[in-house]
């Protein structure tokens, strides 16, 4: 029962984002954006109503008593008792939009019941007392619900407008005793019938609604990469709703857990529109360049962008004598002894969305040490200007990616051991970069960035289009099934000494 309600918060919490958006007013920018099309709009309806009916099915109505009047017998004593819903059909369904909130209609629906009849007839003369059962046909109920969705200090508020159910035709069948003889009794009791499923239906929406609400309101603000990170879901601007899409931001910077500093560094500035040939899917999410600059901002600042390198595939590079014709000074000065690098990241790498993914640029230095018994002694320091690109790709709901070197130059900053032919030096610490750096920086971007999708829901068919300063993911939603968590695809990696954790996200 608890797995069962937590996947009905979840599916609601989605088809919510959907369908019952209301413009907040706030200053605040969002760089991560939700476009909900008509297809999703369509596929949400759709599961709301079957949540709905699972949820509400199957409902017991309060007991009915009466006495009536019967000719020529006098004051029956009239109970119903146990009177369930347990089935509901929905002919029909549709959504409107408007100022005054969203407006979601179920028509043509009918829906079964069953209950227990009993009278009792006292007279001076005799007491009579009979009983059964009966089922009870609902033909032609509407249902309708218009919710209004506030923000409310970066959560959701939601509340219902207006809420009510309509039964047009109703029929009772009694089985058991004498029942024939009673059906006229029991019509009597049409009207009673009626407005219990009418006013004990819209009821259950109303409870739904408030346990829903609850939900918004506890959303977290922050979705925890590790302890380094977290991502900004709080909800800001202004929805936009259409005849055929709904749009919605979420902050969706990256920043320190429980700090918001880097919510104020950056500026979106405007976004072209969503290109003339973007798939036509449910869902559109899109990401600025600035969600991935952020991310960077947030490991530079924490010193998590250094490495000590002392073991490479070709380890004779960590021995002065593999550098002797490169450097040969190096060999002469400190001959046959083991070495290491330090790679330090001078600022924060820069991300740029382009049209084939995201262009990296780095700038750190890499100081060359030698290890003379237990001293370290540093010899040389290089820049270096490296231009990586990274290809997106969609990791069940996360966003991953494969970094690939691209151009290095280097520049000496500084050396013990006189000049450096820079030419050698670069083409060196190139293969290194290549063949230790990236390989360790795509093991931890594999493990992907959290997309803003509620639990019990998977990106399904989804495509990735980079343009405008930023990376837009069109894709299907389906209901997750439970499966075992595969494990992703192994990238092969060399021992590497960190002082501290690469950057986890492109």
């Amino acid at each position: 029962m608890g797995s069962f309600t937590n996947f009905m918060a979840s599916a609601i919490f989605f088809i919510v984002l959907s369908f019952f958006l209301v413009p907040t007013r706030t200053q605040e920018e969002g760089f991560i954006s939700v476009v909900i099309s008509s297809q999703g709009l369509e596929f949400s309806k759709d599961l709301l109503i079957e949540q709905a009916v699972s949820s509400i099915i199957p409902l017991q109505l309060p007991q009915i008593e009466k006495s009536v009047k019967i000719p020529l017998v006098g004051q029956v004593h009239v109970v119903l008792s146990n009177i369930t819903i347990y089935n509901v059909d929905i002919a029909s369904s549709y959504v409107e939009t408007g100022d005054s909130g969203i407006a979601l209609i179920a028509s043509g629906a009918t829906a079964n019941l069953s209950m227990d009849w009993w009278y009792s007839y006292s007279s001076w003369l005799f007491d009579i007392s009979d009983n059964g059962d009966a089922s009870i046909q609902v033909e032609g109920m509407e249902v309708g619900v218009t919710l209004a969705l506030n923000g409310q200090e970066g959560t959701l508020k939601l509340s219902v407008l207006e809420c009510g159910c309509y039964v047009k035709d109703i029929s009772i069948k009694l089985e058991g005793g004498a029942s024939w003889l009673y059906q006229g009794l029991v019509d009597a009791f049409e009207g009673q019938i009626v407005s219990a499923v009418e006013d004990n239906i819209s009821k259950k929406i109303r409870e739904g609604i408030m346990k829903l609400d609850s939900l918004l309101q506890s959303l977290p603000k922050q979705i925890a990469l590790d302890d380094i990170a977290a991502l900004n879901v709080t909800f800001v601007g202004n929805p936009v709703l259409s005849n055929s899409s709904i749009e919605f931001q979420i902050n969706g910077l990256f920043m320190a857990p429980n700090d918001d500093f880097a919510s104020r560094l950056y500026n979106k500035g405007s976004l072209g529109p969503v290109p003339f040939n973007a798939p036509a899917k449910m869902v559109e999410i899109s990401l600025h360049e600035n969600v991935f600059s952020s991310a960077s901002l947030v490991f530079f600042n924490a010193n998590y962008m250094q490495w000590v390198i002392n073991k490479t595939p070709d380890q004779s590079l960590m021995n002065t004598a593999g550098w002797k014709y490169i450097v040969p000074q190096l060999y002469k000065q400190y001959p046959n002894e083991d070495m290491e690098l330090n790679i330090s990241v001078s600022s924060p790498p820069i991300m740029t969305v382009v049209s084939n993914g995201i262009n990296i640029t780095v700038y750190p230095d890499v100081t060359i040490s030698v290890m003379d018994a237990d001293e370290v002694i540093p010899v040389a320091c290089i820049s270096l200007e490296i231009h990586a690109s990274c290809s997106p790709d969609i990791l069940i709901n996360k966003l991953a990616g494969t970094v690939k070197l691209n151009h290095v130059t280097a520049y000496l900053k500084w050396s013990k051991i006189g000049n450096l032919h820079m030419h050698l030096v670069q083409a060196i610490l190139s293969t290194i970069l290549k063949t230790v750096v990236v390989p360790y920086v795509n093991l931890h971007l594999w493990k992907g960035l959290p997309l803003p999708l509620p639990h019990g829901f998977t990106l399904h068919n989804s495509e990735i289009i980079s343009i405008n300063s930023r990376l837009s993911i069109f894709s299907d939603v389906a209901i997750a099934e439970r499966s075992p968590t595969s494990t992703p695809k192994t990238l092969q990696t060399h021992d590497i000494t960190t002082k501290e954790t690469i950057l986890h996200q492109c």
